[in-house]
């Protein structure tokens, strides 16, 4: 079992910039280095997306391409806590931002094992 906590969405204007963070708990005795993270998002009326993954695997990382080169995502494995630094925003990255976890060696459109409740992201133009 894990327990994601999401937090940093926000309100920011069209060419800003946010950092998401999601803070993990594991009860399962398996350590936060073990798990592949990912981010995934959903916007009004739309299903849900993924955005970007890191693998417990090297950090090896994929990335949506809407958000290639604007989206970062790293994590602290001594603080369980994973990152997704959004830059260059646009009105289209609005969603609620989902943090996940899995132990696959990466995440992909599937989906993932376990799930946070989500952060809202609103974009501006």
């Amino acid at each position: 079992q894990v327990q994601l906590v999401e937090s940093g969405g926000g309100l920011v204007q069209a060419g800003g910039s946010l950092r998401l963070s999601c803070a993990a708990s594991t009860a399962s005795g398996r350590t936060f280095s073990r798990y592949t993270l990912g981010w995934f998002r959903q916007a009004p009326g739309k299903g849900r997306e993924f955005v970007s993954t890191i693998s417990w695997i090297n950090d090896n990382q994929k990335y949506a391409d809407s958000v290639k080169g604007r989206f970062t995502i790293s994590r602290d494995n001594a603080k369980n806590t994973v990152y997704l630094q959004m830059n260059s925003l646009k009105p289209d990255d609005t969603a609620v931002y989902y943090c996940a976890a899995d132990l696959r060696d990466m995440l992909g459109s599937d989906g993932a094992a376990y799930w946070g409740q989500g952060t809202q992201v609103t974009v501006s133009s």
